[in-house]
């Protein structure tokens, strides 16, 4: 059985269950008791039986009445919660919000960002998805992500770029090691040097090797290490000295290592997105939260204008 019902009509039956009669049911409807009348007898023949029994004094539910109207509250219940949340989503104070982004900004930019819009949007969803550089930006080309908060080493044509900040490259070695004595540390200093490298997937080991390249630089052996917390463990350990940006040096901090900012080399932290994706209110509104709930940031980084 076919029984196409609007929600105003299912309305109508619960208000008159409620109220147990037309006069007062109407009212609270805003209907002339008629039309009421009309509804209640159209529901009726769309359903094939009688919901309600009238007598003199007021009407009673049948017990096919009694759980229609079982059904219609539970149907009501859930398209008025449904309602509340959308008008949330519109106003940007309800939704899903997906940001990839590498795990050193993960640790050190995002959290102050994510707890301010967190405070201010109570009820938004909020996913931090980490991952290597090329795995967040096929996240987002994909529509896995929202957006993407991620370093930016080439030109990514068909994305959305927004420049959000930028740190420096720095030496780390023991705070024993000669360069600890060195008034000023060059790229020209590595040569030689046994050398932490981070994995060949890291952004960060593709502008080290850049950078020194573009100094004619060769480093001594070379461990390679994927994550930050191993590479300052081998740096600790007295097997090398390494590279690693501004932002990272919070996270290589219990190694209590020293370091000393290189020259001219800088990278930059973007905001990505794909353009031909429609934003939703509460993306827009995280995307707004990165341009202006910013805390302080490590030495040797910057936020760049907004």
């Amino acid at each position: 059985m076919r029984m196409d019902l609007t929600v105003p009509q299912l309305r109508a039956v619960v208000e008159v269950a409620d109220a147990g009669g037309f006069t007062s049911a109407a009212q609270r409807l805003h209907l002339a008791q008629s039309s009421l009348s009309r509804a209640i007898g159209e529901v009726e023949r769309r359903v094939g039986v009688a919901l309600f029994e009238r007598t003199t004094r007021r009407l009673e539910l049948t017990p096919e009445g009694a759980e229609f109207v079982r059904i219609a509250r539970g149907v009501l219940d859930a398209f008025d919660a449904g309602m509340r949340h959308f008008a949330g989503f519109l106003e940007g104070s309800a939704g899903h919000v997906r940001v990839a982004t590498l795990p050193s900004l993960a640790a050190i930019l995002l959290p102050p960002v994510v707890a301010a819009y967190g405070r201010a949007h109570p009820a938004v969803e909020l996913s931090i998805e980490d991952a290597l550089s090329g795995e967040v930006l096929d996240r987002v080309r994909a529509g896995a992500v929202d957006l993407a908060v991620t370093v930016v080493t080439e030109p990514l044509p068909d994305l959305e770029v927004r420049e959000l900040a930028a740190d420096r490259f720095c030496g780390i070695f023991p705070p024993e090691h000669a360069f600890a004595a060195s008034p000023a540390l060059t790229w020209s200093s590595l040569a030689g040097e046994p050398f932490i490298a981070f994995g060949a997937a890291s952004s960060i080991r593709r502008l080290v090797d850049r950078a020194l390249d573009a100094d004619s630089v060769r480093t001594g052996r070379r461990i390679e290490a994927r994550n930050i917390a191993a590479v300052a463990g081998l740096v600790a350990a007295g097997l090398g000295v390494s590279v690693v940006p501004g932002l990272v040096l919070p996270l290589v901090s219990f190694a209590g290592l020293a370091h000393s900012p290189l020259p001219a080399v800088e990278r930059t932290i973007a905001v990505v997105r794909d353009p031909a994706r429609p934003l939703a209110p509460a993306v827009r509104a995280f995307l707004d939260a990165l341009f202006t709930d910013r805390a302080e940031l490590p030495p040797e980084s910057q936020w760049l204008p907004r």
